[in-house]
């Protein structure tokens, strides 16, 4: 289970509030969507795309400007469009709908993401799972914490169990290299999540280990890389590496995310 701390929770530093609300009114423009019905459409890279997608990446934009003036922004469907922003040491990543799949065939495992990176590494995000109520924001030396009910909690990566680990792995894009590394390891349970709901299973401590060796986008992970680095855990390229950003064309190579 979690590593809770309940009544009081512990208030947020003003930066990472602000992400928090950010991501909480982009939730509601994406649960409009859902709630009504919304078919997606195919980008020229063949991935899906909604009406939802776009529109609360506007309000993100929006709001990230007026909070944050002058740091740079790189968001999926402007990048899609070719919109993409210069970027030095500081800048934001933002995924509106990460797992446009789950958003479109109603898994509920969809969530908004925002990251913010400097010198590379994530730094502090907020992971908003607007459909099954989950909320989980990061910040580094600050800690890292999930909304339960009207109170945030911190919550805490543990330390691998002595009988094994226990994974969690992609629910859309299962791969074979993934399969062969979890089957080298102790994995005494297994289970599949949407979008980067995963990072933040090993964040709160429900699981131990999530490897990916397919492709993903750096707005993919940044969020909860970051929420999971606040908790005490990291991911790593697959050689054992840091997992930076700012790569050219914002590309991912294989990753395992682990607890501590």
């Amino acid at each position: 289970m979690p590593s809770r701390i309940l009544n009081p929770g512990p208030l947020l530093s003003p930066h990472l509030e602000t992400l928090v609300r950010i991501a909480q009114a982009a939730g509601k423009v994406v649960m409009r969507h859902y709630e009504a019905g919304c078919d997606a459409r195919l980008k020229a890279d063949r991935s899906p795309v909604t009406d939802a997608d776009e529109e609360a990446e506007r309000l993100i934009l929006q709001e990230l400007e007026k909070a944050f003036p002058g740091v740079p922004v790189v968001a999926e469907e402007e990048a899609a469009a070719g919109r993409i922003a210069a970027v030095g040491s500081h800048f934001f990543l933002v995924d509106p709908v990460d797992g446009t799949k789950e958003f479109v065939k109603r898994g509920g495992e969809f969530t908004v993401n925002i990251g913010e990176v400097l010198e590379g590494q994530p730094v502090c995000g907020v992971v908003l799972a607007p459909a099954i109520g989950r909320l989980f924001a990061g910040r580094l030396g600050e800690g890292a914490f999930e909304l339960c009910g009207d109170v945030f909690c911190a919550i805490s990566a543990r330390a691998p169990a002595p009988d094994g680990l226990v994974a969690v792995s992609s629910r859309s894009h299962p791969d074979t290299r993934t399969d062969e590394l979890l089957k080298s390891l102790t994995i005494k349970g297994h289970s599949n999540a949407g979008s980067s709901l995963k990072f933040c299973l090993l964040a709160a401590g429900e699981a131990d280990i999530y490897p990916r060796a397919g492709q993903t986008m750096e707005w993919d992970t940044a969020a909860g890389h970051a929420v999971l680095r606040a908790a005490g855990g990291n991911v790593t390229t697959w050689e054992g590496t840091a997992f930076l950003y700012g790569k050219p064309g914002f590309l991912n190579g294989p990753f395992i995310a682990r607890g501590r």
